[in-house]
């Protein structure tokens, strides 16, 4: 597991995209320029969650560990430690894997 430190702040979370899959059911290796971006990701840091209206903290509904699939075009992308993360919105999370 990487540790970084960073800590996102209101909803969002700070995920490690997890590499593709190097071959196929059938045994082909895929090659690095047509492997798709990852969608699966583990769970590095979460934020405290945001406000709502009335100035309640709404905690955010993933935790650290977790792996999850997020949305292919989404979040940003940053550097930290010769890492590579991702930075997404509680919303363009889409499922919790497992």
């Amino acid at each position: 597991m990487a540790s970084i430190n960073i800590r996102p702040l209101g909803d969002r979370v700070v995920v490690e995209p997890l590499e593709a899959k190097e071959t196929t059911k059938s045994g082909l290796i895929i090659p690095d320029s047509a492997k798709e971006k990852p969608q699966e990701a583990k769970i590095i840091a979460v934020g405290a969650g945001k406000l709502d209206e009335k100035g309640n903290r709404i905690p955010v509904s993933v935790k650290k560990g977790e792996v999850v699939l997020v949305s292919k075009y989404g979040g940003t992308e940053i550097k930290i430690d010769g890492g590579t993360y991702q930075i997404f919105r509680e919303d363009d999370i889409l499922a919790v894997i497992g």
